[in-house]
C-alpha cells in the first residue's frame, strides 16, 4: 500500500506518523541509516537483531512512504544500498530526542547515533 495521506484513521499528526514508525523496528533503521549504514547486512548486523522478514518489510514500507531510497550497486546479484530522503532525515530530530531521554532513563545505556555536533554532515549525504 502506498502514502495513505488521504485514508489515515485519525487526523491526529501524532497517530499519522506512529502509522509509519510507531512499530518497534523502524526508529531503530532510521537510527541505523543516521549512523552510516547502508546495506541489507549492516542492518542484520546491528545488536537488535531484527528477523529478515521484518526488515525486507519494513525497508519496503520506509520507501513506499519517501523515507528513504534504494540505488541499485550491484547487478549480480541484485543488491541496493539504501539512504534517507530529506523527509526521512528529519526524523533524526525525534530519533535524537528519544536518545536523550534514553540517557537520562536508563542508566548503562550509551548513545549509538551520531553526536548532535555531527548532525550537519548527515544531512549532506
Amino acid at each position: 500500500m502506498g502514502p495513505r495521506t488521504g485514508a489515515r484513521r485519525s487526523t491526529c499528526p501524532v497517530a499519522c506518523a506512529l502509522e509509519i514508525v510507531g512499530d518497534r523496528w523502524t526508529l531503530l533503521l532510521i537510527r541505523d541509516l543516521i549512523g552510516g549504514k547502508r546495506r541489507y547486512g549492516d542492518f542484520l548486523a546491528s545488536s537488535e537483531r531484527i528477523p529478515t522478514n521484518i526488515l525486507a518489510d519494513r525497508l519496503k514500507r520506509l520507501e513506499r512512504e519517501g523515507l528513504i531510497s534504494s540505488v541499485p550497486y550491484s547487478e549480480h546479484p541484485p543488491r541496493v544500498e539504501y539512504h534517507l530522503t530529506p523527509k526521512g532525515r528529519e526524523l533524526g530530530r525525534a530519533v535524537e530526542a528519544l536518545a536523550d531521554w534514553g540517557l537520562r532513563h536508563f542508566p548503562g545505556t550509551r548513545r549509538t547515533v551520531w553526536p548532535a555536533a555531527q548532525r550537519g554532515s548527515e544531512a549532506e549525504t
